[in-house]
């Protein structure tokens, strides 16, 4: 994350009790949770599986301070299970390539997932409402029963709202997508979720496999995540 977009972030987790009024404790509460060991078990990749997203993402920014310090500065790297989205402003064609070229070359990147945008890089109050965005949104999602948040990351960028993770079925996943969309300021809803009807793996890891397989018979397998675009109502 961007000094800029760091700075956006944390002034937005501040005025987020006094926003929404009424349940700052709630929200404080979330927040210290979202940081936790086990808000990272519940999620369906694991701890495991969130460390190693981690060290991806840092091999990437590592990467591109080396090649150009330009890289880094406005571009964003969310990943999840090794299916890396890339975001944000890149100054020219060259440097957007040359970043979605890099990333590609990290071990561990099982998909790439390119949304930078050719332009000037965002005001801090451009920023800063994006950065509302995201918390407004995870709020709803966290609040709502029939959505695991945990399983979704959020990432927003010019009131371009992209969301990648996992959903237990169609019906969350639309949920999902309808929350976004009618989040207020945002211009559109891009996913890149995955559904998975089978158990989490942090459970899958507390019950030995019944064969030695990874994928036991029969289970049903995880739908391919393709972009798609979800227009504001």
């Amino acid at each position: 994350m961007s000094r800029n977009r760091h700075f956006c972030f944390m002034l937005v987790v501040l005025a987020v009790p006094f926003a929404l009024g009424g349940c700052p404790a709630a929200i404080v509460g979330g927040l210290a949770a979202a940081g936790g060991a086990g808000y990272t078990a519940n999620q369906e990749r694991g701890v495991g599986g969130s460390v190693d997203d981690f060290t991806i993402k840092t091999n990437i920014e590592s990467a591109w301070i080396k090649a150009n310090p330009r890289l880094q500065a406005d571009l964003n790297v969310t990943v999840y299970e090794g299916r890396t989205l890339l975001t944000g402003s890149a100054p020219t064609p060259e440097i957007k390539a040359q970043a979605k070229e890099i990333a590609s070359r990290i071990p561990g990147v099982r998909t790439l997932y390119d949304e930078i945008e050719v332009g000037p890089p965002e005001s801090a109050w451009e920023g800063t409402k994006d950065a509302w965005i995201t918390s407004r949104l995870r709020t709803e999602l966290v609040f709502n029963p029939s959505i695991r948040s945990v399983n979704y990351t959020i990432e927003t960028v010019n009131k371009s709202v992209y969301l990648i993770g996992s959903a237990r079925s169609q019906a969350e996943l639309d949920s999902a997508t309808t929350t976004a969309r009618n989040t207020p300021d945002v211009k559109r809803v891009v996913s890149f979720v995955e559904i998975r009807p089978g158990m989490p793996v942090a459970a899958q890891a507390a019950s030995p496999p019944p064969h030695s397989s990874a994928q036991a018979p029969g289970a049903p397998a995880a739908a391919p995540a393709t972009p798609v675009e979800v227009e504001k109502l």
